[in-house]
């Protein structure tokens, strides 16, 4: 199969990219600089040249390829809503193309879209289609492009990680570094959901091959991994104190990540798992936690 994939030299999609080729695919990747090119030639892949910002740059790609994945995500997070709006436009424009075909847009979205609070997990088929986390715009278009008949499948990201980067707990290491300490809200009952990249790699191949349109997979390997225990790894290996926040000095001690800072992030795979016999066997968040070098990764400031 031939697959045009958006984010070919990224953390992860340079592990899809590798999967696919692995498993007899053709890649065309996405590249909006030199050296992203040239990553993605080494890898074994062809390259076409685009940027998000411009869709009509690589809508030819999309006309070309047998496949769309699409991974690239402009992780601004001073921008949120307009990364997320940026997003959406791409996933349209990509939809366009694909009307009238049986061909696959994969997608990328947040397991925590499916969160309905802190006391259940999200569910792979649940959805809050007015969840206040901007992020939403993202489902929103993949049930329009789904209403038209596009074949889109999404895959749900938890906190994705490996010994150089956790997702969002990178930039909670960047703020424990900043100021001085690792911090909680309250006790850090709070729990977030994760899995290896290698292991999140292979469900991408998985929902290519075997997938479904119209269904979300989440790619979850833990459930539940508390707050207290990453500030705790990471005050550790930081040698940094760890410390108590209530929720009104959140705000002013994590800036843009309070948001996340306080949330349950907790997801299922259960139903993931069924579908695609998707077994994850990569490290564990806090295995890879234990195990990263800060000191080459994060330079103190």
């Amino acid at each position: 199969m031939h697959v045009f994939l958006t984010g070919a030299s990224g953390f992860i999609g340079s592990r899809i990219l590798t999967e696919l080729l692995n498993a007899g695919h053709q890649v065309t990747g996405l590249a909006r600089s030199d050296s992203s090119a040239g990553a993605i030639r080494l890898a074994g892949a062809e390259v076409w040249r685009g940027t998000l910002e411009e869709p009509a740059s690589f809508t030819g790609a999309v006309e070309r390829a047998d496949a769309v994945i699409h991974t690239a995500f402009d992780h601004d997070f001073h921008h949120f809503v307009e990364s997320c709006e940026k997003d959406r436009r791409v996933i349209q424009a990509m939809g366009e193309v694909l009307k009238g075909s049986a061909r696959p847009l994969l997608i990328t979205s947040g397991t925590g879209m499916g969160n309905d609070g802190p006391m259940q997990p999200a569910e792979s088929e649940q959805r809050l289609h007015d969840h206040a986390n901007p992020r939403i715009a993202t489902e929103r278009e993949a049930n329009a492009l789904l209403a038209a008949d596009v074949n889109v499948r999404l895959v749900c990201l938890p906190q994705v990680h490996d010994t150089t980067r956790q997702g969002l707990i990178t930039w909670y290491i960047q703020h424990a570094l900043e100021k001085g300490a690792v911090a909680c809200i309250g006790d850090g009952d709070n729990r977030w959901s994760a899995a290896h990249v290698s292991d999140v790699a292979r469900l991408y191949r998985l929902v290519l091959e075997q997938g479904e349109g119209g269904h979300r997979y989440h790619a979850v390997a833990e459930e539940e991994v508390l707050m207290r225990e990453i500030a705790q790894t990471v005050a550790g290996k930081l040698n940094l104190p760890q410390v108590s926040l209530s929720a009104g000095e959140a705000q002013a001690h994590f800036g843009w990540f309070a948001i996340f800072a306080g949330m349950s992030l907790r997801s299922s795979s259960v139903w993931t798992r069924r579908q695609l016999n998707w077994q994850p066997v990569g490290p564990g968040l806090l295995e890879d936690l234990r195990a990263m070098d800060y000191q080459n990764v994060f330079a103190r400031p």
